[in-house]
């Protein structure tokens, strides 16, 4: 059976996630609907991340097989054909190897957290950034967040219903930047747990705000307790860029 990979993008907004559920349109199920519309099979979708409800992505990456070979621009055609009106979009399509796996085989995934720092509400915007009347010092958050940068046990900024076995991850990349009106967080591992990134946004959103110092976050960290957190981020200031592959 061919494998088929995809890179996507898609706005969060109307989803309940990207894991396909008993109730709600999921990213994973308007997928699976499109490819058994253009091809009359029912293959199951593999994705590099379950993101959240809400959550964007720039460059998601998924997986799966098909009985009959198809020419990689028809399969990225016909799907967005049918995902309409649904705001997914599929940017490419390639024939891979069947020991290829979007989720297992990635070696690295990048996201981005958007905050829109101004007086005025974002309007265009709206559900794609974290707004904050308050002037953040991204400076003082960008020192702060080279903490995080490392191998540690991220329990702090872990959810209570996250699955994976052990809270010890290895973050590669933690950079912020002064955009304009808006702060960039890109931040870059090989994994994450659930709501990591959201999680670490929010401790250092304190940190711009000057309530926490930089000793503050890294005291959060060595805590290994969820109760040490700050705030979660929001949802829709998060987007998957990228995921790479060796």
């Amino acid at each position: 059976m061919p494998r088929y990979r995809i890179t996507i993008e898609y706005d969060g907004t109307p989803f309940i996630g990207w894991q396909r559920q008993a109730e709600g349109v999921s990213i994973q199920g308007a997928l699976e609907t499109a490819i058994r519309k253009f091809s009359g099979e029912a293959p199951g979708v593999r994705g590099a991340g379950r993101t959240d409800a809400g959550v964007h992505a720039l460059g998601q990456v998924a997986h799966f097989d098909l009985e009959k070979t198809w020419e990689p621009g028809r399969i990225r055609d016909a799907m967005n054909f049918h995902l309409r009106p649904n705001p997914i979009g599929v940017v490419a399509a390639a024939q891979v190897d069947d020991a290829f796996d979007a989720r297992f085989s990635a070696v690295k995934r990048h996201y981005e957290y958007r905050l829109l720092t101004r007086r005025a509400p974002p309007i265009l915007q709206r559900h794609r950034v974290w707004w904050t009347m308050q002037n953040l010092d991204a400076a003082a958050m960008h020192a702060a967040a080279q903490e995080l940068v490392g191998k540690h046990d991220f329990t702090t900024f872990r959810a209570a219903q996250c699955q994976a076995k052990s809270p010890i991850k290895t973050l590669d990349v933690f950079d912020v930047s002064r955009e304009g009106e808006e702060i960039v967080c890109r931040v870059s591992a090989r994994s994450f747990l659930h709501h990591q990134v959201r999680s670490m946004v929010g401790s250092l959103k304190l940190v711009g705000e000057g309530k926490w110092s930089r000793a503050d976050l890294a005291s959060a960290l060595a805590a290994a307790n969820r109760e040490a957190c700050g705030p979660v981020a929001p949802a829709a200031g998060l987007y998957l860029v990228g995921v790479d592959y060796e």
